[in-house]
This record gives structure tokens, C-alpha cells and sequence, in this order.
């Protein structure tokens, strides 16, 4: 049975481009992520393992393109082939299929979606130390206050008189959560 060519294409920020990915594949359908392989809880490849049906064949650049934790990509893999998927892997010359279950394969997938593990802790453990520095250098870390000074006054007196917090956040473009944090402050 001759299924659909599908395509898994996945950066790690909108300001990442895609493509690079599988661009000389004829693909009838394409689901693209612009979020991190940190977990199998990105939705366009819910949507993508969604669609795949028995007889269709996912192309993706590479293993860590599907995911950078080991134990989901083999139950991903595990499971499209078992739904009769095929699963291609440009990069690493790697195709999976139900009717070909190679302990070789096997073995290069495990290896290779452990080598795109280490190297998510790896960016994580390399993000944590940058965080650090930069406090410890007295940098003020996240987005600037949107708020200046005397707004944050008004908030933290309007809302020590009991007005309505709701009523106050609203008119300031803030949520609450930022609100009850500025009138702890």
C-alpha cells in the first residue's frame, strides 16, 4: 500500500530557519515545530503522529530534528512502526520499518538519540552557568518592566485600598499574577 510522504521539520525559535530541512524531498504534507526537542510535547508533531497512517513514510533531517530524549524517540519510532509507518532519517542514513527491525539500527538509534540527549543537558548545563555569571555580575536578567516607577506606586496604593484587582490589571495591561507580585513588593 502506497501511503503519504510526510515531513517533520522542527527549529528551536521562530528566529531559526527551516529551509534547510528536507529540502529536496517531494513530501505531501508537512508539520513544522519552532520549539525545543527538550520533549515529545510539541504540537505540530502531535498533529504529525496524528495524521501518519498505516502505509505512510515520516522523512526528518535528523534524530535530534524528532526528538533529544532518548526515551521518546524510541517510543515514537517504536510505535509508527508498529502502526506501520516507515520513519527515514536523512542525516544519519537511517530508515526504520516495521518489516526490517535490524538490531544494527536499532543500536545506531539508541547511540545517536543518547549523543542528542548529552548534548540538550549539555545546552541546558551551559545556559545555567550563563544565568549565573551574569547574575553574579549584577546583571538584571528577563524582559525590561513595562512599568515605570510611578505606575507601580499607583498599583501598589490602589491595591492596598481594596480596588478591584481585576479593574487594576486591565487598565495597566498587566495580568494579576504581576499585579499581586508588584503589591507584595
Amino acid at each position: 500500500m502506497k501511503g503519504q510522504n510526510v515531513g517533520y521539520i522542527r527549529v528551536s525559535s521562530t528566529s531559526q530557519n527551516t529551509e534547510r530541512q528536507l529540502a529536496d524531498v517531494q513530501l505531501d504534507r508537512t508539520f513544522t515545530d519552532k520549539a525545543s526537542g527538550k520533549d515529545a510535547n510539541r504540537p505540530e508533531l502531535s498533529n504529525c503522529l496524528n495524521h501518519l497512517r498505516e502505509g505512510d513514510t515520516l522523512h526528518v533531517h535528523s534524530i535530534d530534528r524528532l526528538a533529544r530524549n532518548l526515551k521518546d524517540l524510541q517510543t515514537i519510532i517504536e510505535e509508527l512502526t508498529n502502526k506501520g509507518v516507515t520513519v527515514k532519517f536523512y542525516k544519519e542514513h537511517l530508515t526504520f520499518e516495521a518489516s526490517n527491525d535490524s538490531p544494527m539500527q536499532t543500536l545506531m538509534l539508541q547511540m545517536l538519540g543518547a549523543f542528542a540527549q548529552f548534548e540538550r543537558t549539555l545546552i541546558r548545563e551551559r545556559q545555567r552557568e550563563g544565568i549565573e555569571a551574569a547574575k553574579a555580575k549584577g546583571k538584571k536578567l528577563g524582559a525590561p518592566s513595562k512599568l515605570t516607577g510611578e505606575q507601580m506606586t499607583a498599583i501598589k496604593t490602589r491595591a492596598a485600598t481594596g480596588e478591584d484587582k481585576s479593574k487594576i490589571a486591565k487598565e495597566f495591561g498587566i495580568s494579576r499574577p504581576t499585579l499581586y507580585k508588584i503589591a507584595a513588593a
